[in-house]
């Protein structure tokens, strides 16, 4: 009797199971089966739960694009969190999807390195960290002309401030010549 009144120990996996070299009654056989089928149900809307969450990181995949203004690595960053979340509930994706993915939905700024990426790449055997770095050395190319342009447009502004500054002067000492004449001969 003081066997059979052992308290059930909880097993491994959450189901309570008999204490060593005790059988369990049929009321315990009948909680067991209930604690097994609550189990089942658990975790089958655990698999229910993380189908609808794939399906939503599937949509956000399938809309994502660069932003006007959205530098490479940011980009990436985004594109990796969802495919990196995509893989944590179970889908399988290869890297030539993402690859795929990021490629056709750069920023139009990017369109000749697309094609130059596409033309001189082979893109089942180029790698993320790869197709990263030639993005990033394009886009920082791109800066730099930018800044260049910039350069350029406000020297020549400059430019154009000195030469009206030096029109208004050679004005300015013109009026006053013929300023002075007039004023002699009155």
């Amino acid at each position: 009797m003081a066997a059979e009144s052992r308290v059930l120990e909880l097993g491994e996996n959450g189901i309570p199971a008999a204490a060593e070299g005790i059988e369990p009654t049929e009321a315990q056989q009948k909680a067991i089966a209930d604690h097994k089928l609550k189990d089942l149900k658990k975790y089958q809307g655990s698999t229910r739960v993380k189908r609808a969450q794939l399906q939503a990181l599937r949509r956000e995949f399938e809309v994502l694009q660069m932003k006007e203004g959205e530098s490479v690595d940011e980009y990436f960053a985004r594109t990796l969190t969802i495919a990196n979340k995509m893989k944590i509930h179970g889908e399988s994706m290869k890297q030539v999807v993402i690859i795929e993915k990021i490629l056709r939905s750069m920023t139009s700024r990017f369109d000749y390195v697309v094609c130059s990426v596409e033309e001189s790449n082979d893109l089942d055997t180029l790698t993320i960290d790869e197709l990263q770095s030639s993005l990033l050395v394009h886009e920082q190319r791109m800066n730099g002309h930018g800044r260049d342009e910039q350069a350029l447009k406000v020297t020549y502004m400059i430019n154009l401030l000195e030469e009206e500054v030096v029109v208004v002067e050679l004005f300015e000492e013109e009026a006053e010549e013929g300023a002075g004449k007039h004023s002699t001969k009155l």
